[in-house]
């Protein structure tokens, strides 16, 4: 039986990589989908959804706007009768900008995608789940919610309010039967870490890429969306309030210097 089947569910940053992977496998599975990017390539998901047969409806929206988010929430709900999921990944990067060059304007506006965004998901989502008695949320975080160097300032401190905010949450929502968690990719080729996998091949260093994880590669897309798919399902059952990397190991030691034992 397909792990998600007659659920509905939302993904926001559905337009690229893990959004975009998620929806076609989360469609695979039987979900029906609501695909949500403030980027047209939201629809091209869709598109390739609908081909393989599932069912889904793309929204351009930003996931960082109350109503947008109070929108597309609403959506689900009208086409489909129910919430059933919310995978809230939308995020951007910022970019690595010194410390003394960063402005207010340049954190704010990461925060407001990358942690107010999760925030709004959950403000808007939760009251169907509870009124339903069910229901599941994820949010990306990131690796460097939980250490240093996987990012700059402003990302960084995003991600950890994000695990900060499911942990928290996930008591908010104690007796309600509506589970929350993180996932915590590290580096995955995607649009986002385009210029990492970009200065590498320039470099000629690209056989390096993934080098200080015990996998030593990157991340697929498919293979962050396949933890979604575990969390949004019955099998999380009993899941809650946790913050899983997905990092091929990165974040299981300590830095070292020169060879491991």
């Amino acid at each position: 039986m397909a792990r998600l089947a007659g659920k509905s569910i939302v993904v926001t940053g559905a337009g690229s990589g893990i959004g975009r992977a998620a929806c076609l496998l989360f469609a695979r599975e039987g979900a029906q989908l609501v695909a949500v990017d403030r980027s047209e390539a939201v629809r091209d998901t869709v598109a390739s959804v609908r081909a393989a047969g599932g069912t889904a409806e793309a929204v351009e929206a930003d996931a960082g706007r109350e109503p947008e988010v109070r929108d597309f929430i609403a959506l689900a709900v009208s086409r489909y009768g129910r919430l059933d999921g919310v995978w809230a990944n939308a995020g951007i990067s910022g970019g690595r900008v010194a410390l003394h060059d960063q402005t207010p304007e340049h954190w704010l506006e990461i925060l407001r995608i990358n942690l107010i965004g999760p925030f709004l998901a959950v403000k808007h989502a939760t009251p169907i789940m509870i009124g339903q008695g069910a229901g599941a949320i994820v949010c990306t975080a990131s690796v460097a919610a939980l250490k240093a160097n996987a990012s700059g300032h402003p990302y960084a401190a995003s991600k950890a309010g994000v695990v900060s905010l499911v942990q928290t949450t996930a008591y908010t929502l104690t007796g309600t039967n509506v589970r929350i968690n993180a996932i915590c990719p590290g580096l995955i080729e995607t649009g986002m870490t385009k210029p990492i996998f970009d200065m590498a091949h320039d470099r000629g260093t690209t056989a390096k890429i993934g080098q200080l994880n015990p996998l030593q590669r990157a991340g697929q897309p498919e293979e962050v969306a396949a933890m979604g798919l575990f969390l949004l399902s019955d099998e999380a059952s009993y899941v809650n309030g946790q913050a899983f990397p997905v990092d091929g190991g990165l974040s299981a030691s300590l830095p070292y210097a020169g060879k491991p034992p």
